[in-house]
C-alpha cells in the first residue's frame, strides 16, 4: 500500500472553450457547459481524495435546461459527460466516480491479432456511444432513461496479450512481472489477464450497463477471466469536495499528484515522443491493480491511538501526527517530549512518503469493495487499489518493496489479487484504442 496522503491531489479545473484540461482530455462544450466541480477523485493510499475534472461537461444549456434533443429530466450528476477521445484515455485523471467495475478478459483459444483489433474496434465504438449517454445498436435498455453520469471506460493490455497476438517485440519492459511481496496471498485466477477494462460512473445502473454491453461485445473473441465491483462516496453527497474515508475509517487521499503539478505528466504518462517498443504507448500510462482485503475485525480491536500510530495520521481529521491540518506536510524529524519521533518509524505514512522513496509517486484511483460476510462472520471488504504511473518499476515497485519490509499496516491488510497493464494513450477521432499497436 501507499500513504493515504503522500502526494498532492488533483485540483478542480474550470476548463475553457478552446483548451484542454491539465490532464490533457479535450473539452467538448459546444452544446454543454462545464461543471466547476463534479465530484471527488484521485485516491491516495487506501481511499479517495478530492480532485478535479478533465474533459467533463454536462448535457444542459446555459440556463440549466436540458440541451436540445435531450428530453430526459436529468440532474447535473446524471447529465455530466466525459469525452471519449483525447490525448489520454478517460478514467485516469477523471474525477473518481461513485461506482466502478474492474474486469479482465483472456482472448479465446485461436484468437490473435486480427480478432483483438476487431474487438478493440467494437469496444471503442460502444464506449464512445455509452459515454455520450446514447444507446448502442441492439441495446438492452438497462439504462434507457439515464444520462451519461460521468461514465468512463478505460482499456489496457496485460503481459500475455503480446504473446497471444504475436506482438512480443513491442511489449514494453515496464510489463515485466511484478516481484512477489511477503504480504501477498495472490489468487492467480483473479489476477493478470490479456485485456483489462476499468468502468466508472456516478450511477450504478449506468456502470452495469457498460459492463454488460462490453461483455456482450466480446462475443467469441474473449472470455471474462475475473471481475470485481467497487464503490465510493456518492457524487454530490457533500456540499463541497472533501477527502473521503476508507473502510478502516481513515481520512485518506489528501495528497495525490495534481495535473497542475509541473512534473505530473512526467510521473504519470509515457512521454509523447516515446520511441522503440514504447512508441504506441505515447500518452499512455501503466496501471497496477490490487485487490486488498482489509482485516477489519483485527483493525477495529485496536484503540484509536494505536490506529493513528499505524497510519501516522490523526483519525479525526487526517492531520499528520507531527501536527497541523490535513494538508500540512509530514514533519518526519519532529519528536515528542520523550524524544521519540511523533510519526513512528514503521508508520504507513512515513514509509511510503515520496521523500523516503526518491520522489517515487503514483496517481492512486481506487474503489472500496464489500463482497459479503463469510461464514466466520468476517467481512470480505477492502480496497480495489488502482494506481497510475509512467513506469511501475520507478513508481509502485520501489514503494511497495519498502512497505513490504516494515509497514505497520501490513498486519491489517492482505493483497489477494494483482495485475499490471499497459494502458495506451487516448484514441483520436476516427481511431480505436490500441490501434497504433495492433495496426502499427
Amino acid at each position: 500500500m501507499t500513504d493515504p496522503a503522500s502526494s498532492p491531489s488533483p485540483a478542480p479545473s474550470s476548463g475553457s472553450a478552446s483548451g484542454s484540461s491539465p490532464g490533457g482530455d479535450h473539452l467538448d462544450i459546444s452544446r454543454r457547459r462545464l461543471l466547476g466541480t463534479v465530484g471527488a477523485a484521485g485516491a491516495a493510499g487506501l481511499v479517495i481524495g478530492a480532485a478535479a475534472g478533465a474533459g467533463i461537461a454536462t448535457a444542459v444549456s446555459d440556463d440549466g435546461s436540458p440541451a436540445a434533443g435531450d428530453s430526459r429530466p436529468l440532474t447535473s450528476v446524471g447529465a455530466t459527460e466525459v469525452t471519449f477521445h483525447g490525448k489520454h484515455q478517460p478514467g485516469i485523471t477523471t474525477p473518481l466516480q461513485s461506482r466502478g467495475h474492474l474486469v479482465a478478459f483472456d482472448l479465446a483459444p485461436g484468437a490473435g491479432r486480427k480478432e483483438a483489433a476487431a474487438l478493440l474496434r467494437r469496444w471503442s465504438a460502444t464506449a464512445r456511444t455509452l459515454m455520450a449517454g446514447e444507446a448502442p445498436s441492439g441495446d438492452t435498455g438497462i439504462a434507457l432513461d439515464a444520462g451519461p453520469s460521468s461514465l468512463t471506460v478505460t482499456f489496457g493490455f496485460g503481459r500475455t496479450f503480446f504473446d497471444r497476438t504475436g506482438l512480443t517485440s513491442r511489449r514494453p519492459a515496464q510489463l515485466d512481472p511484478l516481484p512477489a511481496f511477503s504480504s501477498d496471498a495472490v489468487d492467480p485466477k483473479r489476477s493478470e489477464g490479456d485485456l483489462w477494462v476499468q468502468i466508472g460512473a456516478d450511477d450504478a445502473l449506468v456502470a452495469f450497463h457498460a459492463l454488460r454491453a462490453l461483455q456482450k461485445d466480446a462475443g467469441d473473441a474473449a472470455r471474462v477471466r475475473w471481475q470485481m465491483n467497487g464503490f465510493n462516496r456518492s457524487a454530490g453527497a457533500t456540499a463541497r469536495p472533501m477527502t473521503a474515508r476508507n473502510l478502516m475509517g481513515q481520512v485518506d487521499g489528501t495528497n495525490n499528484p495534481k495535473p497542475t503539478d509541473p512534473d505530473f505528466d512526467r510521473r504519470i504518462f509515457v512521454p509523447a515522443d516515446a520511441t522503440g517498443a514504447q512508441d504506441w504507448m505515447a500518452g499512455g500510462s501503466y496501471a497496477v491493480v490490487r485487490r486488498i482485503r482489509m482485516l477489519l475485525d483485527d483493525w477495529e480491536r485496536q484503540t484509536t491511538e494505536k490506529q493513528e500510530r499505524v497510519i501516522g495520521r490523526r483519525k479525526a481529521d487526517g492531520a499528520p501526527l507531527s501536527g497541523g491540518s490535513e494538508t500540512t506536510p509530514l514533519d518526519l524529524d519532529k519528536r515528542g517530549p520523550d524524544g521519540k519521533a511523533l510519526i513512528p518509524d514503521n508508520a504507513h505514512a512515513r514509509i511510503s512518503a515520496p521523500e523516503q522513496n526518491g520522489g517515487a509517486a503514483m496517481l492512486r484511483r481506487p474503489f472500496s469493495f464489500h463482497d459479503g460476510i463469510g461464514t466466520d462472520g468476517t467481512p470480505d471488504a477492502g480496497l480495489l487499489f488502482v494506481c497510475w504511473q509512467a513506469d511501475p518499476l520507478r513508481g509502485f515497485v520501489p514503494v511497495q518493496r519498502k512497505l513490504d519490509r516494515g509497514d505497520a499496516l501490513s498486519a491489517f491488510i492482505r493483497h489477494e489479487s494483482s495485475g499490471l497493464y499497459a494502458v495506451p494513450g487516448g484514441a483520436a477521432e476516427g481511431e480505436y484504442v490500441g490501434q497504433r499497436l495492433l495496426e502499427g
